[in-house]
């Protein structure tokens, strides 16, 4: 990485003469004089030891370096004014930043968010789904709802439900006999080994088969009728409700915690009470 940056104000000024092929043009885009134009580009090839216009006369056109340097600078103010504009969310007055796995608010969530928000309809919710635990201290989060959670520095820490995990697959699945079924394998408590060290009886299930990283994926994978997976109990409830998804067995086994954090800065706020009251209510409905 470069120790020394030139100025933004000097690429804004050669992006925009690029951009234009006139010094006098991007001089009035940018609301400054000609001669402000050039002492920033005059600038910007000292700093870069090279020249990226060739000038005569009034007219300017871009040597190769220029062209290089236009195209990396237009890319780089595009990106920062994105940036720029994505930080308005965050001075909404009732915004809610709440993160969560992809599993859980595709599975979970999603299909309850609806009437969190015909309850609390002011809470401008902004839901930010992450595979990695986030870092409370550092990233402006009110709220964290995961299974891969632990407690953290300035956070309140509380476990909200016990989870459990069965073996099963689609209906059409189920009704193949068990040595022509696929066996699904997902990664923590998802994988099989951890079924057969809580006592789990054998239902079938090989070494061998698909994998996921991600037990949202391995969720669709099962509904999906791909094989036979070791789900949870609370993401898969609306599967199973849904006739997409069948127990093998009636036997389940400890699963992860779902555990909340509340960072203490949005403890007192009404809008993180709300979501987390509701939650609390929709985890033990």
């Amino acid at each position: 990485m470069l120790k020394h940056w030139p100025p933004l104000n000097a690429l804004r000024g050669f992006e925009a003469a690029a951009r234009l092929g006139s010094f006098h043009q991007a001089a009035e885009e940018l609301h400054l004089t000609q001669s402000a134009i050039s002492q920033q580009i005059r600038s910007l090839e000292t700093f870069l030891e090279q020249p990226l216009f060739y000038r005569s006369g009034r007219s300017v056109s871009l040597t190769d370096a220029g062209h290089d340097l236009l195209s990396t600078t237009q890319s780089m103010l595009q990106q920062l004014s994105v940036g720029i504009r994505r930080l308005e969310q965050y001075r909404k007055p009732n915004q809610l930043v709440v993160n969560t796995t992809p599993a859980f608010s595709r599975h979970w969530l999603l299909p309850r968010l609806g009437d969190f928000h015909r309850q609390y309809p002011e809470v401008d919710l902004w839901l930010f789904t992450s595979f990695e635990p986030p870092e409370m201290t550092t990233q402006t989060i009110d709220l964290a709802i995961r299974d891969d959670l632990s407690a953290q520095a300035e956070c309140s820490y509380k476990v909200l439900h016990s989870d459990q995990l069965y073996p099963a697959c689609h209906p059409d699945v189920l009704a193949q006999p068990p040595a022509q079924r696929t066996t699904l394998h997902g990664e923590r408590e998802m994988d099989w080994s951890h079924w057969l060290v809580q006592g789990g009886v054998d239902v079938g299930q090989r070494s061998h088969g698909l994998n996921f990283s991600d037990p949202g994926l391995l969720l669709d994978a099962a509904c999906s009728g791909l094989g036979v997976a070791l789900v949870s109990s609370l993401l898969a409830q609306q599967a199973v409700e849904e006739g997409r998804l069948q127990p093998l067995v009636e036997q389940r086994v400890r699963g992860p915690n779902w555990a909340c954090l509340i960072h203490r800065d949005s403890e007192s706020c009404s809008l993180t009470r709300s979501f987390s009251e509701w939650l609390q209510g929709a985890l033990q409905a």
